[in-house]
């Protein structure tokens, strides 16, 4: 256990240590994202107010034990960020875990209007030159790199040379783990794919990041095979983009959120879109998306509030529905 009482775990075939609530940083290290509530919670956005908001929340997320950040190098400026703060405030090696992403670059020239804000590839060369610029920020603190949204439809669990280039950069100790990051509706798939994943007879894959949340549950089968399996799971987008949140707003969700306030009153949506992605002793770190510290303490509080996961299962949707729907969300 962490100092504060939060549990701690070692994470995936490589025993990586992390906490079981993280923090990813995409929502505060770029000014436009996918997200819900983002103009009340972030109301001055240029690079220096986004880089003390992300200092706020990691010195926060540090004094209650959370050992797990996540970043990307598509999300804006987080590696920057997140390396400003550890030498700022001289985080031993041993005290923190960071995850980044490899695949996506950012486009959006740090407009929140931008036509497109990530451009995604998934190939060797994007691979090579990404790795450079990610140890560029993080050096030897780079602890699991990752595959930034893997489909069974890309072929690049079959690219039998990019394959072996994650294993070598493993092998060579440019990260200590490799792990790839699911998105959309064939996703059990491709975590299938990535299971079987194999170089000169070794695992290629240490850790999954997968959707998981009430309202897209359909990878819960999955990520507990994995996790017997000795692959670490992570949990994203456990607020579903802001709509598990109280920031939703949304005629056509209105609804869903009147069951969850009936579930747990007083409660804040956000808490209750924690503690049921805790519930599950599969997953070792839900990744807290706080764009503020009143927010990172309202999941930290998570731990304390009891859900029964099989209460919320009348409000799973069609994974389909589910990812049209957030196809749908505007950035902003």
């Amino acid at each position: 256990m962490a100092p504060s009482g939060l549990e701690t775990r070692t994470l995936g075939r490589r025993a990586l240590p992390v906490s079981r609530l993280g923090v990813g940083l995409a929502a505060i290290a770029r000014p436009g994202y996918i997200t819900l509530g983002r103009a009340h919670d972030l109301p001055e956005r240029s690079p220096d107010a986004m880089s003390a908001r992300v200092a706020d929340v990691l010195d926060a997320a540090r004094a209650a034990g959370i050992r797990y950040v996540d970043v990307a190098r598509s999300y804006g400026r987080a590696e920057e960020f997140l390396a400003r703060w550890v030498a700022a405030r001289d985080v031993p090696r041993d005290a923190l875990t960071i995850g980044s992403k490899w695949g996506y670059r950012y486009t959006a020239g740090w407009r929140i209007d931008a036509p497109v804000h990530e451009q995604k590839e998934l190939s060797l060369a994007r691979f090579t030159a990404q790795l450079a610029e990610s140890r560029g920020f993080l050096g030897d603190r780079l602890d699991l790199y990752q595959i930034h949204s893997a489909t069974a439809e890309s072929g690049v669990l079959s690219d039998g040379a990019l394959l072996a280039a994650l294993m070598e950069g493993r092998r060579r100790g440019d990260y200590r783990a490799v792990g790839l990051t699911l998105s959309g509706a064939t996703s059990a798939r491709t975590l299938e794919l990535a299971r079987d994943a194999r170089v000169d007879g070794e695992p290629v894959f240490d850790v999954v990041q997968g959707t998981f949340n009430v309202l897209e549950p359909s990878l819960a089968g999955a990520l507990r095979e994995a996790h017997d399996a000795g692959m670490g799971v992570i949990a994203k987008e456990v607020f579903a983009n802001g709509r598990l949140t109280d920031a939703n707003a949304r005629p056509e969700d209105a609804a869903l959120l009147e069951h969850l306030h009936a579930l747990a009153p007083g409660v804040p949506l956000d808490r209750i879109a924690v503690a049921f992605v805790l519930a599950h002793p599969y997953v070792d770190v839900a990744l807290s998306g706080a764009a503020t510290t009143a927010q990172l303490a309202s999941h930290l509080a998570a731990g304390a509030t009891a859900i029964e996961p099989r209460a919320l299962a009348s409000l799973a949707e069609p994974p389909e529905r589910y990812w049209a729907t957030r196809a749908s969300l505007p950035w902003s």
